[in-house]
Formats: structure tokens, sequence, C-alpha cells
């Protein structure tokens, strides 16, 4: 009797994705197209946007039977909870702008925390138009290209806004030449955008996805029933044929870390993991030991030897301070 019911359930089984999340519920893309809300079986639900199931229809809704295998999760965690962002992802755009200015301390978290996980970065700064602000943020970021990120200028704009209304100086060829350029990296990958508040994500969603106020419209319509929450992140299709697509992440202030330990933190940031090999000692702290490569490259001078670049004072800083931060958390 057990083994035809578990027959009897599996041939009942349907494949989904999850595209977007509220509490306990998701909403579920099935193979066909159509978007049901979905639970899982027990307390707690695990699955996130991104994430290919196996769900069951009930009679107005359906439950999460089986989570596929993952490729990835990103996530932040600090000392009260963590918070997962999406799963199975080819690549993060990350969103800042010239103004208001951005975090450095934020966007080394974000690359880390991408970085533990396998995922392509991409640094994206917005608002090019303002010259002078963007210039100082421009400069800024070089550090990131020289450790091999993508950098990619912005200067996105609300499609009910006239360019010619607007305080910035924008040149509509190179805004072209951008949005080629954004739409170029996107092609055929699921890219989750994350960014602070007043990057201008929405904006972005909006510029690339042609239907993204529609699929909204359809969450809401789902959450009227008074049985969910709100939606934090949401998973847009950018073309018809659903081979590119977009994740919508919520802003945040903060970017826990916890997850990381402070003894491999040096290996996920790119300009300190280049000299690693040079410390005298294989637990080195790249604090204060004798024989550090790190702390040596930073007394380099640049014409040396290039591929030994030195470490900017600032993601020293960065780095001494998330390791102090670590250290403590485990100890």
């Amino acid at each position: 009797m057990r083994k035809l019911l578990q027959k009897g359930l599996q041939n009942g089984l349907q494949n989904g994705l999850i595209v977007a999340g509220f509490g306990r519920h998701v909403m579920v893309e099935t193979d066909t197209g159509e978007r049901i809300i979905c639970h899982p079986r027990g307390k707690k639900n695990t699955a996130v946007v991104g994430d290919r199931i196996k769900w069951l229809a009930t009679q107005d809704e359906g439950t999460i039977e089986k989570l596929e295998p993952r490729k990835n999760l990103f996530y932040r965690q600090d000392e009260i909870r963590t918070k997962s962002f999406a799963a199975n992802l080819d690549q993060i755009l990350i969103l800042i702008a010239a103004e208001p200015e951005f975090s450095e301390s934020q966007l080394s978290r974000a690359l880390i925390a991408a970085e533990a996980e396998h995922i392509k970065p991409v640094i994206a700064l917005n608002k090019s138009d303002l010259k002078i602000p963007f210039a100082k943020a421009w400069e800024r970021l070089q550090p990131y290209k020289e450790m091999g990120y993508d950098l990619v200028s912005l200067s996105l704009k609300p499609k009910n806004v006239s360019i010619d209304s607007d305080a910035g100086d924008f040149d509509i060829e190179q805004i072209e030449q951008q949005a080629e350029l954004l739409m170029s990296l996107l092609q055929a990958k699921t890219t989750l955008v994350l960014g602070p508040s007043g990057a201008g994500k929405s904006t972005l969603i909006n510029a690339v996805v042609p239907n993204a106020t529609v699929f909204t419209q359809e969450i809401s319509q789902a959450l009227n029933s008074g049985k969910h929450t709100t939606t934090s992140t949401t998973w847009y299709w950018v073309d018809e044929a659903k081979t590119t697509a977009l994740i919508d992440s919520p802003g945040f202030q903060e970017f826990g870390l916890n997850h990381i330990e402070a003894a491999h933190l040096a290996s996920y940031m790119p300009d300190f993991k280049v000299h690693v090999p040079n410390c005298k000692f294989y637990n080195c702290s790249h604090l204060h030991e004798p024989g550090c490569g790190v702390l040596e490259s930073m007394r380099l001078d640049d014409k040396i030897d290039s591929s030994r670049r030195k470490i900017s004072l600032e993601r020293y800083r960065i780095y001494s301070s998330l390791f102090a931060e670590l250290s403590e958390i485990r100890y």
C-alpha cells in the first residue's frame, strides 16, 4: 500500500520554478507558463527564488514536495538571521550610484559573498550624467577593475521622465551604448540585481523587462487573499524565449558575512589572494606576521612588477575590520 501511495504521489508531481517569495509561501511558474501559489509541507520554507522544485497540486494551491539540487545560493548572514536572496545564479549585478555616495565596505561585502559562492559579480555605476560625482565615484572603483571585475557605467532614467527635464548632462548616444553593453552582459544568463536603496534597481528592471509591472500586479492580486505577506524578491523573464532572467532584490543597509570564516577571508578578495602564496606561514592573518606576502605587497612600488600590485589602504582597512568582526563571532 505504501509503495502504491508513493508511486501515485510521484505521478502527480510537476516541475516548477520559484519566481517570487512571500513568507512561507512562494509563487511557482510551471513548465506551461502558469503561476500558482505553493507552500512547503512542513512549517519551515527553505525554497528561494531561482529554485527548481517538484510540486503537487492541491485544491486551490500546491505543495512543495522536492527541492532540486542547487548550483549556488547567494545569501547574507548576521547575528540575528540569514537572508537568502536567490539560487542558481549565473551572475550578480551590483548596482551602485554616483549619488548618493556608495559604501565601499558594503560593496566589498557583496563581492566577498559572491566569490564565496563562485558567482560572477558585475559592478554597475549609475548616474553617469552627473559628471563630477560620477568621475569621483568611477575613480574609487578603479582598484576593482584592476582586480578583474567587470565595471559598467549607466545613466538609468525612469520612462515617465523627460531627459530634457533632468539637471544632469545626458548624452543620448552614450546612453544607447551603455544599454547595448548592459544587454550583452545579461544575455542568456540569470542575473540577480543587488544594491542599496536609491541606486536605481527599479528603474533598471522597468527599462529591461517589458512586462515587469504586469507581473508585479499579478503578485499583488495573489496577495489580496490575505493569506500572504509582501514579496521581497522577484524573478523576471527578459525575453519571450525565456533564456535571460533578472531577479530583483530588496535594498539593504547592512550586509552580514557571519557565514564566512576569518581564515578564508583573503581568498575571497582578489587583491589579497594574489599575495597569499608569498606568506611565510600557512595560517597567516595578514595583520602582523613576519614574512607576510600581503603586508610586503603594500610596501612595493608599482613599477617593480605590475602583477604584484599594491593593496589600497581602504581595502586593507576593510579587510582588517572584517577579520576582527568575523574572528569575534567565532571566538
